[in-house]
């Protein structure tokens, strides 16, 4: 097993819980993390042996051009499509950074961080 590391996606996007936000937007950095067995690939050497990394940055910045309240459900969709889209992996974390939240003083960053075993935890109750 290998892990695939695509860190410090940023993109412009309109997620928020006050309404300036969603008409505003920030900046918000997206970092995904996939588990999956990558032997064959390690022997061939073709992309279509592995996760393409430009598939998955393409999936996060349609998944981001989406509108929506709170990073949690952000990230869970994003988890939802990676797992949808790429059968090869067997573990995923997603991290969301909203940059400069709008909370009444000087904060860098919030995040929020989702792995594939809180979908498999929700799913069992």
């Amino acid at each position: 097993m290998a892990l695939i590391m695509i860190e410090g996606m940023e993109f412009f996007a309109y997620h928020g819980c006050f309404a300036e936000e969603r008409v505003i937007g920030t900046r918000f950095i997206v970092d995904c993390t996939l588990e999956a067995d990558t032997s064959i690939a390690q022997e061939s050497d073709h992309l279509n042996d592995t996760i393409n990394y430009q598939s998955v940055y393409l999936l996060v910045k349609t998944e981001m051009a989406i509108k929506s309240h709170l990073l949690e459900h952000v990230a869970q969709r994003i988890l939802r499509a990676l797992l949808s889209q790429f059968e090869g992996i067997v573990y995923a974390e997603v991290k969301i950074s909203k940059l400069n939240p709008p909370l009444g003083g000087k904060i860098n960053k919030v995040s929020v961080v989702l792995t594939t075993d809180d979908l498999l935890d929700r799913n069992s109750d």
